[in-house]
């Protein structure tokens, strides 16, 4: 089933078979991604392909994130592949409701609200048992490629294998105290630039700064001439991991097919290394940036996105404050811009 979000010139899909949010149309700019081959009937039969995968679109809620070695729930959890019960809809808004039978029945309700330019989400956590992971994990395509800005980083880290062999565009195994990754052809990533030229499949994880408020990441669109704000609560995602997808992976469904994606994935977890590393010592714990949450206990987290035209010239975004119901940009250039943002989301 579908559930369809409107607010005046905005509109959004929600699909409960998968619990994803494959469209988000903001004044007619088509803002998150979907998999060419959602459509494709010899896909969608297919019983060797997760449904995730095969749905793969837009905006979900992963728990656990990546590989669950300790309890075996599909990639990205059950969250991301089982169908979702919808509790209530308002025309703007949608709840709906999930368990994770394998963490001690846990359950999670998810909360989508579309406001204005922005869509707001709130997933509440309650009851199970253990340690586990968690994170969002929105997509947008970039046919041109795009610049990145994101709140201040402490740390960038790599994971210890390829995501694809031989198609990583970062050196593995890194951890640095800034944003500038050793390129595996050598040289150094500035964080700015979606390398669009390079056909690559990889994966890193930024580490938030101590004491910040709220984090975010901002995406410029070359070729679509917009920006997606993605926000978040630093308390509750401490990591931010970006996905590049860019016609690496050669086998179905994706088939070197999937292009100019950029995963932007704010949560709580160990990058791409699986469960049973993020409820142990690791690198992350090390830093006292915790990878896991525990069960049992309710937990409240909390993301938004806005998508706005860009304005004439900006390129990297210097600065983004909430105060007041305003989300307020200042760009490198010197330029700024104040946009309304619901109040109460993100106290």
């Amino acid at each position: 089933m579908k559930v369809e979000l409107k607010h005046g010139d905005t509109r959004a899909v929600f699909d409960t078979e998968v619990g994803n949010i494959p469209l988000w149309q903001v004044g007619g700019r088509a803002v998150l991604h979907a998999a060419p081959w959602r459509d494709e009937a010899e896909v969608q039969t297919n019983p060797d392909i997760l449904p995730m995968e095969k749905r793969l679109a837009g905006d979900f809620f992963c728990m656990p994130f990546g590989k669950d070695d300790v309890a075996e729930s599909p990639l990205h959890g059950s969250t991301a592949n089982d169908p979702w019960e919808v509790l209530r809809e308002e025309g703007n808004r949608v709840v709906a409701t999930a368990n994770l039978d394998r963490f001690g029945g846990a359950v999670v309700v998810k909360d989508i609200t579309l406001i204005g330019n922005a869509m707001l989400q709130r997933h509440i956590v309650d009851k199970g048992a253990g340690e586990i992971t968690f994170a969002h994990h929105p997509m947008v395509h970039m046919r041109e490629g795009g610049r990145l800005s994101f709140s201040a980083k402490r740390a960038a880290m790599t994971d210890p294998t390829w995501q694809h062999p031989e198609s990583n565009y970062w050196v593995v195994n890194q951890l640095r105290g800034d944003l500038h990754l050793e390129l595996d052809g050598g040289g150094q990533w500035d964080g700015r630039t979606y390398p669009a030229g390079h056909v690559t499949e990889d994966f890193c994880v930024l580490v938030e700064a101590r004491g910040n408020t709220l984090g975010w990441t901002c995406v410029m669109r070359n070729a679509e001439d917009d920006m997606l704000l993605v926000l978040k609560d630093p308390a509750e995602m401490p990591v931010t991991m970006l996905w590049l997808s860019n016609g690496a992976r050669d086998f179905p469904p994706w088939n070197s097919r999937h292009t100019g994606v950029l995963g932007i994935e704010d949560g709580c977890t160990l990058g791409g290394q699986g469960l049973k590393a993020a409820r142990g010592d690791n690198p992350l714990r090390a830093m006292d940036v915790p990878t896991t949450i525990p069960l049992g206990q309710m937990h409240t987290i909390r993301h938004a996105m806005v998508s706005l035209p860009r304005p004439p010239g900006w390129s990297d975004l210097t600065e983004l404050r909430l105060s007041k119901g305003e989300l307020h940009l200042r760009e490198a250039g010197g330029g700024t811009l104040s946009v309304p943002f619901p109040e109460g989301h993100f106290d």
